[in-house]
């Protein structure tokens, strides 16, 4: 099934962001060339090496949504916790070893981490057309841009050029991944530390327009809120109600594979809605509505909500491509992976 999106030129945006949509846009339409980017990076990295990657990638994603709408959400979320840990590259792909845990096994993002089909498909067939030329990493990156062109209808370039790491650990997933109980603080805390403004913090927490929860991430707010057995006041009663009856108690175990939509209104389509979400409480993570705790992001939800759903996208874009570029391995460093679970 797809998702019916607007095309990026018919996008209309507020003056406040047209001209970063104007410039997004600009770049998604001129042909395919190597453009110069910040730290080793540039756009059409592979335009000589491997001219088809970026279409080859773009297929495989397309193809996957229309059997599994949910995976633009997947895909974006891989990004992210790949990025986070250690930089982009690649490392959430790695498996376990004997003798080392990966970050993949770590119980933030197993079960719950999904997509790694979808990366190993177009990484099969970019070995076909251009073997030992792109890398997991840059994969990674081209399947999230594609994801939020899905789910979102905005079209934009992302840089690449990154090299493949060699280092996977469980034990650096929890001190640098976001996590759903975190509050205001310790949000702000963790996005600032990676590079990234409280605006940027909230523009891309919109990510949870689309996706699932597992029950497990959030039944304490519904069952033993601080250790208590009453439900989280912040959470308005319908929909705490609504949520209990999709994660009864049991459903709190770790490995319980029972999940819910994040945005019930809009679930495969990004927009603002999360934003409306937010004000009106309807969200299952303490760390969304951690986004009113202070007076600046809680103007940045509100203004967010009440806008046109395209002036967020392009932010949303600009933010993703400055994700792209964390703690990248460029020219020598790091390596082209044949097989992205494993090191060569």
């Amino acid at each position: 099934m797809a998702v019916s999106s607007p095309a990026p030129s018919s996008l209309h945006v507020p003056m406040a962001a047209a001209a970063l949509l104007g410039m997004l846009m600009m770049m998604s339409s001129a042909p395919e060339m190597k453009v110069e980017a910040a730290g080793g990076l540039s756009v059409g990295f592979y335009a000589e090496s491997c001219p088809k990657a970026e279409a080859i990638v773009r297929d495989t994603v397309t193809k996957a949504f229309e059997k599994a709408p949910g995976t633009p959400a997947d895909l974006i979320r891989l990004f992210f916790h790949d990025c986070f840990v250690r930089g982009c590259d690649a490392s959430v792909l790695l498996e376990s070893t004997p003798g080392n845990k990966a970050e993949r096994d770590n119980k933030a993002n197993n079960p719950s981490l999904d997509g790694f089909d979808v990366v190993d498909d177009a990484k099969d067939l970019l070995e076909k057309e251009c073997p030992h030329t792109v890398s997991c990493a840059d994969i990674l990156s081209l399947v999230a841009r594609d994801s939020a062109y899905l789910a979102g209808g905005l079209d934009f370039e992302i840089p690449t050029g990154r090299r493949d790491g060699f280092v996977s650990k469980e034990d650096e997933v929890l001190s640098n991944v976001p996590h759903p109980e975190f509050g205001a603080k310790d949000l702000l805390k963790n996005f600032t530390a990676k590079g990234f403004t409280a605006e940027e913090m909230v523009t891309l927490s919109g990510a949870h327009s689309i996706g699932t929860s597992h029950c497990s991430s959030f039944t304490n707010r519904l069952y033993k809120y601080y250790g208590t057995y009453g439900t989280d006041p912040s959470m308005p009663a319908a929909y705490a109600a609504d949520m209990k009856s999709k994660c009864p108690p049991e459903t709190a175990a770790q490995q319980d594979a029972t999940m819910v939509q994040l945005d019930d209104v809009t679930p495969f389509k990004m927009d603002n809605q999360y934003y409306r979400n937010v004000l009106a409480g309807n969200v299952t993570f303490a760390s969304d509505v951690a986004l009113l705790d202070t007076p600046e992001t809680a103007a940045l939800v509100r203004l967010y909500a009440a806008g046109d759903p395209a002036a967020w996208l392009a932010r949303f874009a600009a933010a993703l491509v400055k994700v792209s570029k964390l703690d990248v391995l460029t020219g020598g460093e790091g390596e082209i992976r044949l097989n992205c679970s494993r090191i060569n």
